[in-house]
């Protein structure tokens, strides 16, 4: 067992809000955080407008690829956070469960796309603060 904390990502597809949450978890904590991610019903491919936002941003996820939700990485997870597949993934005692309530990127341009974007960015950030804050000297 790691000592880092470790948080899931779970949407529907696994092609957008839970990709680019990773991506920022992994970006903006480095090491100090296990990051997954998965979806309930996961696309063929991450969603092209999340790519280019991210790419946007200077993240590369195009050589993700989206994930099935397995009880497995629930309970491999101190924090499993959803956005937007309610009751599909499953709940074990110990855990810590937020949902996030975030637009799916699904169907839009990158203009839309964006806003999701910085609005995930901002919920990592918070996240990193409570769970893996910066060490001090």
């Amino acid at each position: 067992m790691s000592d880092k904390p470790s948080v899931l990502f779970v949407c529907v597809h696994n092609a957008g809000r839970s990709q680019m949450a990773a991506a920022w978890l992994s970006h903006l904590a480095g090491d100090r955080v296990e990051v997954r991610s998965a979806g309930s019903a996961p696309a063929d491919q991450v969603n092209p407008a999340a790519v280019e936002a991210m790419r946007e941003a200077g993240i590369d996820i195009s050589t993700e690829i989206p994930k099935v939700l397995t009880a497995d990485a629930v309970k491999e997870s101190d924090v499993c956070v959803t956005m937007g597949c309610g009751d599909t993934c499953p709940v074990f005692p110990g855990k810590r469960y937020l949902d996030w309530a975030l637009d799916d990127p699904a169907g839009r341009g990158v203009a839309a796309v964006r806003p999701i974007r910085d609005e995930i960015r901002k919920r990592v950030e918070d996240l990193i603060a409570e769970i893996a804050p910066e060490p001090t000297a």
